[in-house]
């Protein structure tokens, strides 16, 4: 499973979801579905816009969980 950090990256830099929704033009829902990992695919277009929004890497966006991580 792949997790994003982007929660973490607002928090670190003192910025709201609402401010990133605002400045990648996607709905909180959309935001929201994607952090919490209930989408089954993110395109690359959104992957591209959270980094340049958050001035960060894919090394920081991005973050691999094993499975058997996620069921502990």
């Amino acid at each position: 499973m792949i997790k994003l950090n982007v929660e973490n990256i607002l928090k670190k830099q003192g910025k709201t979801k609402e401010w990133l929704c605002d400045k990648m033009d996607i709905s909180h829902y959309n935001l929201n579905r994607a952090i919490n990992g209930r989408t089954q695919s993110i395109s690359y277009k959104y992957l591209q816009g959270f980094c340049k929004a958050l001035n960060c890497s894919f090394d920081e966006l991005l973050t691999i969980i094993d499975d058997e991580e996620k069921e502990a």
